[in-house]
């Protein structure tokens, strides 16, 4: 028998849940928090470390994030309440589709378009865009994580990374802009996560695993758990690293998209 102790620690070498650095994260609050937001949706939130960022820098700013992992929007309200945030931060368990949270000054979307939408991809990325149209208040910012093809992959790329991956499911950095702007944004900022960046997320996504591993080898859960955590870190290697991207779009709507409304 095994017990939630036996199990290896899940994610706690990371910050954010994807590939984004301490000066890439500074900079984006920054630039977000100079806007003057009073509030802030966060899609797919995860533990909503960015979106915490922003309300220390704007006190006079509320968030809501948004997921259906109850574990990572724990781990946030943990973090919220340690930093003082928790009367100004609400984490909320549930789906983001078709979501009636918003609209909001900042919406932040990092690598969550899928919370979006149930099209296939690339729609999904599309629809989301314009889902993110209509969350934002006139004037207001959108910071979306999204993937995008590098390069084209080789077959023997694809077929080293997840199942059924496909050349067509991401789009290229210029049309991803593109369809951005077609969904009713400009594009204040566009910039890409580096190799070092990306690194230090794969890394890390594996690291607390790794190490339970070498200490735990004749362990009920250990066959599965490696074969699992060997999977996942050949289909990085072999497969999409250095193919697939991560861009962080930072937009702000053309026009007015109907009432505002607070947050809630």
């Amino acid at each position: 028998m095994t017990t939630d102790t036996d199990h290896p620690p899940r994610l706690t070498r990371l910050t954010f849940h994807g590939p984004l650095s301490e000066a890439r994260a500074d900079r984006l609050v920054e630039r977000l928090a100079a806007a003057g937001p009073r509030t802030v949706l966060d899609i797919g939130c995860g533990w909503g470390e960015l979106m915490l960022r922003v309300l220390e820098a704007v006190p006079e700013a509320t968030g809501v994030g948004v997921d259906i992992k109850g574990e990572d929007l724990e781990r946030g309200r943990a973090n919220a309440a340690a930093r003082g945030l928790d009367g100004r931060a609400l984490f909320a368990e549930e789906s983001a589709t078709d979501t009636a949270r918003g609209p909001a000054d900042v919406v932040l979307c990092l690598g969550a378009s899928q919370a979006l939408s149930s099209a296939e991809p690339p729609r999904t990325t599309t629809e989301a865009l314009h889902a993110l149209r209509r969350l934002v208040n006139p004037g207001g910012r959108v910071v979306l994580g999204e993937g995008f093809w590098q390069r084209e992959p080789t077959a023997e790329e694809l077929a080293a990374m997840w199942p059924d991956a496909d050349a067509g499911e991401h789009l290229a950095l210029g049309d991803l802009v593109d369809a951005a702007i077609e969904a009713g944004f400009r594009p204040l900022w566009v910039e890409t996560a580096s190799v070092e960046e990306w690194e230090e997320f794969e890394s890390g996504y594996r690291s607390d695993v790794e190490e339970w591993l070498a200490a735990h080898p004749g362990h009920p859960l250990a066959a599965e758990t490696r074969e699992r955590v060997d999977a996942q870190r050949s289909s990085w290697l072999r497969g999409y690293r250095r193919v697939l991207g991560i861009a962080y779009l930072t937009l702000v709507p053309v026009g007015p998209v109907g009432p505002v409304g607070p947050v809630g």
